[in-house]
């Protein structure tokens, strides 16, 4: 059993928790003075939570925190307990929607006011991640609300481009996008990076549970129009929830993998208990990372199982060789190992292999790690880079099983690019042969664990100056900054 720290959902309070197994799951329990006992599932599988539990690595934070007295969570600043610089930054253009989905957990357009920082908030907020120290925040992504109702979503776009961010990301339903094949070109030439697209499923069904109306036909239009306007770095997003498309699970990885010219990714996310949805369902409805495993590895008769996949700070020790490489500090993605998942597929002649599959990923981490640690002292010079990489070339083979392997590409030259230059053309060739398919389960107030709050690298930045881990933000904090900043309304009307 483990102790932590949770929050009551009724009433906020800082109250004490424990992690502990329950007939082959994790379970969290607390008790509140006022408001009573409280139980959840945590993780519905406690050999693959203890298999992740290995990887767990703390990272240092950002040097020039906001908030300083480590009130967690009240005083997201973020403040100086946290452990993970922002790897992920959201900013919410706005509050408006053009749907009312009964899942939504930021309750967009229901709250009779209008939030919509403005051009200079959002210079403000952009400004303040890539003052991080010591690594500036690398990525952003344009939430809401949905980003399209704003017209001028391509000149922020633009924006985020001229900030350097490496990684730019617009969260969306796709009805905009679906509608307006310009609006895809205009932000493909604006800099948009990647489209992070709401599918739930490959049917109507469960789009009349999650979205109260079939938006199947929206999301087909706007993946081709997409495709047509130059954005083909899509990542479906389905908001997974038992009953409604966990059954779909394996065809939404099919639909993916024929569509890998403009779909690279697939980012389940089990259904978060906060917002405007009914709570009511919660048990019923509750999914948790494992879960996903077993619907996976049934639903693709185990061409992918939960061995293919690893926690998020798995690939902690790449940033330690990439920074020996650069001879700068690297974005560390030391999360908490709980929080999210993810592999890699390769997809040769309609088959999909896992890169476990023929690589030794835990035993090649390790080898990377070493030569970036052992070469400290090589830091920045061009002896120590000829070494780092002579070392790794020569010991590559002997963690890549080449009679598994896929055999349209060169596998061993492909890793060996994308470890000597980290980002650029040898990234790009690596994702046009793969497919990523990962999943982060956000918390809400009844499995919340402020353990992994201190680690949460996804956060959202907000017109006050704050940087806020994304479920304090999802759970507390997001009606008080939005109506700190907003318009009063008598109706949001969505057009």
């Amino acid at each position: 059993m483990e102790s932590t720290k949770s929050l009551c959902p009724e009433c906020l309070a800082v109250i004490d928790a424990s992690i502990l197994e329950e007939n082959g799951k994790i379970i969290l329990e607390k008790t509140c003075s006022k408001h009573g006992y409280f139980k959840d599932i945590y993780w519905s599988s406690s050999k693959q939570f203890k298999r992740f539990e290995r990887f767990w690595h703390d990272g240092d934070g950002i040097s020039n925190p906001i908030g300083l007295d480590g009130n967690c969570p009240q005083s997201c600043g973020i403040c100086s307990s946290h452990k993970t610089s922002t790897i992920l930054a959201n900013i919410d253009v706005t509050n408006r929607c053009n749907q009312a989905c009964p899942v939504c957990f930021a309750n967009a357009s229901a709250s009779g006011y209008l939030y919509e920082p403005t051009l200079a908030q959002i210079r403000e907020m952009m400004q303040m991640l890539r003052n991080e120290k010591p690594v500036p925040c690398p990525a952003v992504q344009f939430s809401g609300g949905e980003p399209t109702m704003r017209d001028d979503i391509v000149q922020i776009v633009r924006m985020a481009h001229e900030f350097k961010f490496t990684q730019i990301q617009m969260a969306t339903n796709g009805i905009k996008l679906a509608k307006s094949p310009k609006l895809c070109e205009e932000l493909n030439a604006a800099g948009l990076h990647t489209v992070y697209l709401q599918f739930d499923g490959v049917t109507r069904e469960p789009y009349i549970i999650n979205r109260g109306y079939n938006a199947l036909p929206h999301k087909l239009k706007a993946i081709e129009n997409c495709r047509m306007g130059g954005l083909t770095s899509i990542s479906l997003v389905p908001t997974l929830a038992k009953g409604v498309n966990d059954m779909q699970v394996g065809d939404i990885i099919r639909f993916a993998v024929a569509n890998m010219d403009a779909v690279k990714g697939i980012n389940f996310q089990p259904i978060s208990f906060a917002g405007r949805i009914n709570k009511k369902e919660r048990m019923k409805k509750r999914i948790t990372i494992p879960d996903l495993f077993n619907l996976i590895e049934t639903q693709t008769d185990g061409a992918i199982t939960a061995d293919d996949f690893y926690p998020v700070p798995f690939v902690v020790p790449i940033s330690h060789f990439v920074a020996a490489e650069e001879g700068i500090p690297n974005i560390e993605f030391t999360v908490h190992p709980h929080c999210g998942t993810g592999t890699y597929v390769y997809v040769e002649n309609g088959k999909m292999i896992p890169i476990t599959r023929f690589i030794d990923v835990e035993g090649l981490l390790e080898q990377i790690n070493e030569l970036a640690l052992n070469g400290d002292k090589w830091l920045g010079k061009s002896l120590g880079k000829i070494k780092r990489i002579g070392s790794l070339i020569s010991a590559l083979p002997k963690y890549i099983d080449m009679a598994k392997a896929p055999k349209s590409v060169d596998v061993t030259k492909l890793f060996i690019d994308v470890l000597r230059e980290g980002t650029g053309e040898a990234t790009k060739e690596f994702h046009r042969h793969t497919l990523f398919i990962g999943a982060m389960h956000f918390m809400d107030l009844y499995n919340i664990d402020l353990e992994r709050i201190k680690r949460c690298g996804v956060h959202y930045a907000t017109p006050d100056g704050r940087i806020i881990p994304f479920c304090t933000y999802n759970t507390i904090h997001r009606v008080a900054v939005e109506k700190k900043f907003s318009t009063p309304l008598i109706r949001v009307r969505a057009h």
